[in-house]
């Protein structure tokens, strides 16, 4: 087992002791707002809307209740208090039963089932939603269900779900058709972990045509040991899942080398980390999925200051076969933070894959006893370089941030390039919850990777009294905007929970008084604390739809991998993996991957939407380039303002050593002709495809 340098144990005790001894002062500035010209409205407000969500506690509630309810909370008290005692859950914005619009999945505690929102937009009822959880066969009512992600698991046509378990078995549920599922957890290979699952992620890792499954682990709820006593020990290692067919996976978790973060601590024994999130997505454009998971540094102090570094966003580079090597030293991500979600979108438009990453943020740590330098924990954006590494830019006029778990990068404004929106709070780490994060809404300045908040977007509901975990975009209305759903453990009631300003201000548009904490507990001698009987009802989820009305329009996208339905076809039907790009005719090229799972244990849409300024519906919007999993590039031409398009992958790569151009159209002819024959290609649309396919061809040569 590793133990802290004395110098590094003296202070994780010294924080830990003095954790409950916080001094705070308001200090007062205003915030600074932008304007993407779009509101957003939470139509879960309305009864009308059919949302009815509330977060069932997990088991370990009762464990606080007692401790919360003794004479005195004490230090040995803070371990034992559990993590996450109200759950963690999480979000996915899918389409389950193939009507056409997106649908809703969020995970309960023990005893409720997980909801399922079925959109009734396809019956033509905007904003309405029916709860068809239970009714569904996905509802896991006896799971602690955390984090969710989704996908077409056996290449038949829909979405199947994987609901990750807290501390228990994780679910497979398989997709019946027509809003059906059926629970395929036995014989699956996935279930069988009792760790303390967190996030997932699909991929193909292999390129085999199959979905992989990679799952980020933390630690065992039950205490917090993990967080403030023992850096590696404590934690659980991740898992990764290959896909054999049937529904079928096997554990390759040690054989992958996933486990294998060599150069990061003092010895490479394997021990495990704290990870939050995770994502498989191709970062070095080479055909392949590259794993990334969020881990957390937690109350570790870091190198800096005498201690140790546990907390990285890792990248695990893929061989092409499924052999992962951790890259993060060489490519600039080693450095340490309490890191908690992931988002992926190129945010400077320079063709190389970004991402951003959620973080404790500058306030609630500088109003600790410790030692602590704005940025040491802000969020922060990676931007990639064409040498494969990692530039990290700053905040830039943000200048500090507040606290976040899911995130997402949609592009908000339809402008051109995509921004930032993350959630997020922080309850049971000390005597104080965070309440610093009203919903960070980050607009891009014109792909300069250059971010201001805006204030007025998101100021119909404010976040900090949510205790949100899951976060997703997509678009629910079908106005082409994206549109936002968070997922909160527990709530502060307006009426009985005050909030308190942190000290700390930097002159950026989150400072205090917006970035404020909310006391549970007040001294009463010399670490010594009482409860201070504050109770918080259960949890909600939001459904933040976009107004959509500033001018702008969009062209979205959709990928359809061909394994299976068509000679040569490597990817996955969902095309989970590929990196769409798209061109437009005025304006800077786009890129977004699609990606199986990310932010907090959610997943966005898979459609990819682009945003193209203030262009006229059905005005021509420029084209599409996509790259497959296996490394096919196959581009569609002739998008249309407003338009939403189906593109195919054809197995023949336009930049392919052909013999000639009827060599090429040979293989483009042969794949169209087996789509439309098999029903995965209306015979109208054929054409387009067929024609796009010929002009990369010769606008490549």
């Amino acid at each position: 087992m590793y133990r802290l340098p004395p110098r590094a144990a003296a202070a994780a005790a010294l924080v830990l002791a003095l954790l409950l001894a916080l001094v705070l002062a308001p200090v007062l500035a205003p915030p600074v707002a932008a304007d993407v010209g779009v509101t957003f409205e939470n139509v879960a407000d309305d009864p009308a809307s059919g949302i009815d969500f509330r977060r069932v506690p997990s088991a370990t509630e009762a464990i606080f209740d007692a401790i919360k309810a003794q004479p005195l909370y004490t230090l040995p008290d803070v371990v034992a208090t559990p993590e996450k005692s109200r759950g963690a859950p999480g979000v996915a914005i899918f389409d389950h039963d193939g009507d056409g619009d997106l649908d809703l999945y969020v995970t309960n505690g023990p005893g409720a089932p997980n909801s399922l929102f079925s959109n009734l937009l396809a019956q033509r009822q905007p904003g309405r939603f029916v709860d068809v959880g239970a009714a569904s066969g996905a509802g896991a009512a006896d799971q602690d269900s955390t984090g969710v992600c989704f996908g077409d698991l056996d290449n038949d046509g829909d979405h199947d779900l994987v609901v990750l378990g807290r501390v228990e078995p994780n679910r497979l549920f398989e997709n019946l058709g027509g809003g059906a599922f059926r629970d395929a957890t036995a014989g699956s290979g996935i279930g069988g972990t009792h760790l303390g699952h967190t996030s997932c992620s699909l991929g193909d890792v292999d390129n085999d045509g199959l979905l992989d499954l990679f799952v980020a682990n933390s630690f065992d709820w039950t205490s917090r040991e993990a967080i403030f006593v023992e850096p590696y020990a404590a934690s659980h290692p991740n898992l990764l899942f290959r896909n054999t067919g049937g529904l079928a996976f096997e554990d390759v978790s040690a054989s992958s080398g996933i486990r294998d973060l060599t150069g990061f601590r003092p010895a490479a024994d394997g021990s495990p980390t704290i990870s939050w999130a995770a994502a498989l997505v191709d970062y070095d454009l080479d055909g392949d999925v590259d794993v990334f998971h969020a881990d957390d540094q937690a109350a570790m102090v870091s190198t800096k200051y005498g201690g140790l570094d546990r907390g990285y966003v890792h990248l695990l580079q893929n061989d092409g076969r499924g052999r992962f090597t951790d890259v993060t030293e060489r490519v600039g991500l080693d450095k340490p933070g309490q890191w908690m979600g992931l988002a992926f979108a190129d945010f400077d438009c320079d063709g190389r894959l970004d991402l951003f990453a959620t973080n404790m943020g500058d306030y609630a740590f500088t109003a600790l006893p410790m030692p602590y330098e704005r940025g040491d924990s802000s969020g922060r954006w990676f931007l990639g370089r064409f040498d494969g590494g990692f530039d990290d830019p700053g905040l830039g006029p943000l200048v500090a941030d507040p606290f976040g778990w899911a995130v997402t990068a949609p592009d908000v404004d339809l402008d051109g390039d995509p921004d930032v929106v993350y959630w997020g709070s922080l309850s049971e780490a000390m005597d104080t919850m965070t309440a610093d994060n009203p919903g960070a809404l980050l607009e891009n300045l014109g792909c300069s990777a250059t971010f201001r908040r805006d204030a007025a977007a998101l100021a119909g509901i404010d976040h900090r009294r949510r205790h949100t975990h899951g976060g997703a975009s997509g678009d629910l209305d079908g106005d082409g905007f994206p549109d936002l759903v968070t997922a909160a453990a527990m709530l502060y009631p307006t009426a009985t929970v005050p909030f308190t300003p942190y000290a700390a201000a930097y002159g950026g548009p989150f400072d205090p008084p917006e970035a404020a904490y909310v006391a549970q507990f007040v001294a009463v001698g010399e670490m010594e604390f009482e409860w201070t009987g504050l109770t918080f009802p259960d949890g909600t989820i939001t459904v933040e739809l976009s107004s959509g009305d500033n001018g702008n329009a969009g062209a979205a996208v959709r990928t359809l991998g061909t394994a299976g339905l068509v000679a040569g076809g490597r990817a996955n039907r969902d095309g989970i993996g590929a990196v769409v790009r798209f061109f437009p005719r005025d304006g800077r090229p786009q890129m977004r991957p699609v990606v199986g799972g990310a932010s907090y244990g959610s997943q966005d849409a898979l459609e990819a939407v682009f945003g193209l300024g203030p262009a006229p519906a059905g005005a021509p919007a420029g084209y599409v380039e996509v790259l497959w999993p296996g490394g096919t590039r196959n581009r569609f031409y002739g998008v249309r303002a407003g338009e939403r398009v189906v593109v195919p992958e054809i197995p023949c790569s336009f930049d392919a050593a052909w013999d000639g151009f009827a060599d090429y159209k040979r293989c483009v002819d042969r794949a169209v002709i087996e789509l439309v024959n098999g029903g995965a290609l209306a015979a109208g649309h054929a054409p387009r495809v067929r024609h796009g396919a010929y002009l990369a061809f010769h606008h490549h040569r």
